[in-house]
This record gives C-alpha cells, structure tokens and sequence, in this order.
C-alpha cells in the first residue's frame, strides 16, 4: 500500500527523512537481493525436556553437574548433548535462531527495530504435533521474516524448547504438562531479548535499537507472545487455574523451585544466568493464539495487535477451553483475541494508534466487523467494539469433514517428507498433510501470502505509530484513494521513467535513494514529464512528488 509521507530536512540530518524513515517500515524498501539472512545462531543453552529421562536416579548427579559448570563458566561435555548416551539422563541443547537484515552494506541505519517471531507448533515438534509446522524454519516463519526485513527491520526467527504430554489420562495432568511447555518457552524469548541486547550493548552484531522490539507470535507462539507481554508478577502463577488443587492458592502447577521464576533463573532445571540486560520488548503481536488470563493484563502493558480467524477450533477467539489438536481433548480455559483486547483498550495501551483513519482498507475492514455477528451454522459469535488492535478474520464454514478454520496465513510443501508423516494408522492412514488440511482446506502459498498481505498492511502502520519510527498522523492516508491519477511507467524501468499525473501539476520532484539520501531532484511545473536515470545504481528509489495540495511518494525501481 503507498501512502503520503511528509519530508523533514532534520530528520534527513540523521539519515532518514520521516518520509523515507515511514516509508521505509510500511512498504517494502529492499529486495531480497539486499537480505543477509544468518542461519542457526545459538542464543542459548539449556536443558531439554524432550529427550531427558526425569525419572533416572542419575538426575540429581546430573543436574548439580550442570549447574557447576554453568556458574564456573566452564564447557558442558558432550554426553549431556547426545540423547542417545546413556551416561547422562539430563541432556540439554543449544537453542537457536535465524536472523533475517538488510545487508549492512547497502543499510546505513545502525539501530534497526528488532522483531522476534515465535513459530506455532503445539509445543511439540514436527509431525509428533500432528503438523508439518512447528519449526523456525516453518515457511510461515520464513516469509514473515524477510517480509520484516524488506522493510527494514531485523527479524529473528527463534526456536525454544519443546515437550509435553498431550495424552495424560486427565485434563489437570494435561494442563500442568502444557503450562510448564509454554512457561520454559517463555523463559527462552526472555533469554533471546537479553542476548540480543547485550549483543547491541556490545559489538551490535545485527545493527538493532534495544528499545524498539516487537514479539510476534503465531499459534502457539501467539500464547507465548502474549505471556511475554503481560506475565511480570510471580503472584500470577498461582491464580485458581493454575493450582494443581483449586482449593490450595500455595501450590502451582509451575513449580519455579524446579523451573525457575518468570525470567528464567534460579530453578533446578534451568541454566540462564543474568548478563545484566532486561527481557522487555515494547509491542505484541499475536496470530492465532490466546492470554492464559486475563487478569496478567494491566495499563502500562506494551501495545497489541491481533489476528484471529472468529471460529477458530483451537485458540478460543473470545473465551474458551484450548483443545488439543492432535488429540481433541481439552486442557484450560483461556481468553482469546476478541475478549483481550477490549482490555487493552480500556487500559489505554493501544492509545498511540487508536485514532489512525479508516482510509486505508485493512483498518476500514477491521473496523466494518465491530460490532457484527458472525454465524456458521448454529454457531454465532459476536465481535466486540473497542477492539483497536484486532483484525478479526472470517473465513468461510467449509463441509465436513473439514474443521473450522484456524489459520489462513500457513502454507508448507505438501510433498514434504514432513507433510507425507503417517499421523493416525486410521484406516484410512493420515498424514500430517491431511490432518492440517483439516483446518485450512484450500491451503495454498497464494492463499497464505495474501493473508500475510493483510497482516502486513496491518500491522506495521501501527509499529510505526507505538515505536515512534514515523509520523503517525499520516501513516493511514491511503495514497491511492486520493491520488490514483498520478501513474509512474515502466516500473520496474531500465532507463529514464515517465510521470503522468492526469490533470494535477507536479511542481517539484525529488528521487531518494533507501536511506533517504536526495539523489535527483527538479522543478518540472507539468502534469507530464520524464525523469533521467542518469546512472543511477539498480536498487529501490522513492519519487516524492510536490503538488499543489500537498505531496506523495512513490516507489520506483531500477533494474
């Protein structure tokens, strides 16, 4: 979506102009040409509860072990890295991440919003959940990533440990095995933010700004993103759903003696340490997951965003019990997107985009759906008003056997060694393919990026507004709707390039290059004119053209 963007020279003086500074996270200012993607850095290390045998006798031995090592700096051996080696029954593992920049050759900004995505998955690897998603590398996560740093971000891709028992006998077994999953995941986005931190503190490896970082999570990772944003009080954990006795408020399913507290320290079974940095990030995101409670929110908690499909099987849209998807059975009651953020409102966090126009059509979409009824069947859900924030998205009631749709935005290759995973032995024989067809039937790459489209369009406008990183009073003008006489031809152009804009004269134009930087500029008094490449480098340029009623920018590049 092209949008009308001012220009100030102060801001130009530190290296972007607010228009190319807007511009540059609402649109997609590099190519993929332009990315540095680096794959599998480990942010940290600590114990895997997929593959350690809690019930060994080696385990007390092994976790007093560990936790020397650890606080002496020194090496962990091998052996507590190989599920496979029978000398230790407490194995851990290096988690890990991809990072996803513009290239910092062709990037002159060197504090970078930072942006961590959390990937779906039922906090259970692929196909174990039932899926061929579950990974960092899931395509979702991929696309979603560079879509970021396209735009000028840094975007991180994280794993976080896994494991749980989805088939305990009953439903509280289930729900502790769940929360302690989510919770270790929980530590571990807390770790990531303070490596990365300290990385910036440092060498800034990545060119990142510590102040300016967004948490997004899909699905699962919804849940977790959500956790990260909202849990800051032990006292939390001990609420009436979390107590392995309802009527016992001293006895949590978390035991933090075990886990360690809501940072990650000071457990038996963790091995973070501190390295001075704080774990806060300054927006949520959440795609397709729930809040555990949603007495964790509180005024004062970062912005949030929200997509959400209205009928989602598993992730309750306003309140109900999660579901299981590889088994069906219940776990615990949650608050979902349409419940939530109408708390979010009321608390004032979204106050820095609330007011933003309709004029764009992802926010005149949203906002049309306030206040309707949705209805599938016997099935109504109403959507609530004061939900700046959510985008809540309706999809079609399919026939059975199909579910209900729960994420529009996944696609994976069908073919997959993933995707082709026998599941359920049936008869029929299910494979982790059909069972995700199950909820997302016309599953296609073209289906799933155009959601991401909408999750784009979005979404960063209201970054841009909550981070400060442009003019928020203009980031919802809709530049087509007021100025779609105005064509720039051919483009992409392999010379000179032609402006015609009907009956409107163009005063002025200027050419910017990514970083802001005036590299062509003239005054032209005409409705048509041609603008000379005059040697310019292939690469992505902004054309900001002075009218008489004001001004407009559009991205032209240069093969």
């Amino acid at each position: 979506m092209k949008r009308t963007i001012p220009l100030t020279l102060a801001a130009l003086a530190i290296g972007l102009g607010t228009a190319a500074s807007a511009q540059r996270y609402l649109t997609e200012v590099f190519s993929d040409a332009n990315l540095t993607i680096t794959p599998d850095v480990t942010y940290g290390t600590n114990i895997d509860f997929l593959t350690s045998n809690f019930a060994s006798p080696l385990v007390p031995t092994d976790i007093g072990t560990l936790q020397t090592l650890v606080s002496t700096m020194q090496p962990i051996p091998a052996p507590y890295f190989d599920p496979a080696d029978g000398s230790t029954a407490v194995k851990v593992t290096n988690i890990r991440m991809d990072v996803y920049e513009p290239s910092q050759g062709v990037d002159v900004l060197t504090a970078r919003p930072l942006v961590i995505y959390l990937h779906t998955g039922n906090a259970l690897p692929p196909p174990i959940n039932g899926s061929p998603n579950g990974a960092r590398k899931d395509s979702t996560a991929v696309e979603i990533c560079k879509r970021m740093a396209r735009r000028g971000y840094v975007a991180v891709s994280m794993s976080y440990r896994l494991g749980w028992n989805p088939l305990a006998t009953t439903e509280i077994a289930r729900r502790a095995s769940l929360l302690n999953a989510v919770y270790r995941a929980l530590q571990d986005v807390r770790e990531c933010t303070r490596v990365l931190k300290a990385d910036a503190a440092g060498a800034n490896t990545y060119a990142i700004d510590p102040n300016k970082i967004i948490v997004l999570g899909e699905g699962t990772g919804g849940y977790i993103a959500l956790a990260n944003a909202t849990l800051d009080n032990p006292a939390e954990l001990f609420i009436e759903k979390f107590r392995l006795d309802p009527f016992d408020p001293t006895v949590s399913v978390v035991d933090t003696a075990q886990v360690g507290n809501i940072y990650g320290y000071n457990g038996a079974l963790t091995l973070y340490r501190p390295n001075g940095q704080n774990a806060t990030a300054q927006f949520c995101v959440n795609m397709g997951g729930s809040l555990a409670d949603s007495t964790w929110l509180a005024a004062g908690d970062a912005p949030m965003v929200a997509f959400h499909t209205v009928f989602d099987p598993f992730a309750p849209f306003t309140d109900g019990i999660v579901i299981v998807p590889t088994t069906g059975g219940p776990v615990v009651n949650v608050q979902g997107s349409n419940y939530f953020m109408r708390l979010v409102n009321q608390f004032g966090n979204n106050n820095s985009f609330v007011n933003l126009p309709s004029s764009d059509p992802v926010t005149a979409r949203a906002r049309a759906l306030y206040g309707t009824t949705q209805t599938h069947g016997t099935n109504a859900v109403t959507i609530n008003t004061n939900v700046e924030g959510l985008f809540p998205m309706v999809r079609p009631l399919w026939p059975a056997p199909a579910q209900e749709e729960a994420s529009p935005w996944q696609f994976w290759d069908q073919n997959s060694a993933l995707a082709q995973t026998v599941v359920s032995a049936g008869p029929p024989p299910i494979t982790a393919n059909i069972a995700s067809l199950a909820s997302n039937p016309d599953m296609s790459p073209t289906k799933a990026r155009t959601y991401i489209d909408t999750v784009m369009a979005y979404l960063n406008p209201r970054i841009v507004c909550a981070l400060q990183l442009g003019p928020c009073s203009l980031v919802g003008i809709d530049e087509e709707a007021s100025s779609s006489a105005v064509e720039v031809w051919p483009n992409p152009a392999t010379d000179n390039f032609t402006v015609n804009s009907g009956n409107t004269i163009v005063r002025r134009y200027r050419v910017l290059d990514i970083n802001g930087r005036e590299v062509a500029t003239n005054s032209v008094n005409a409705a048509r004119f041609t603008v000379a490449r005059n040697g310019l480098a292939p690469g992505t340029y902004f054309l900001e053209l002075t009218l008489n009623d004001g001004r407009l920018v559009r991205k032209v590049m240069l093969d």
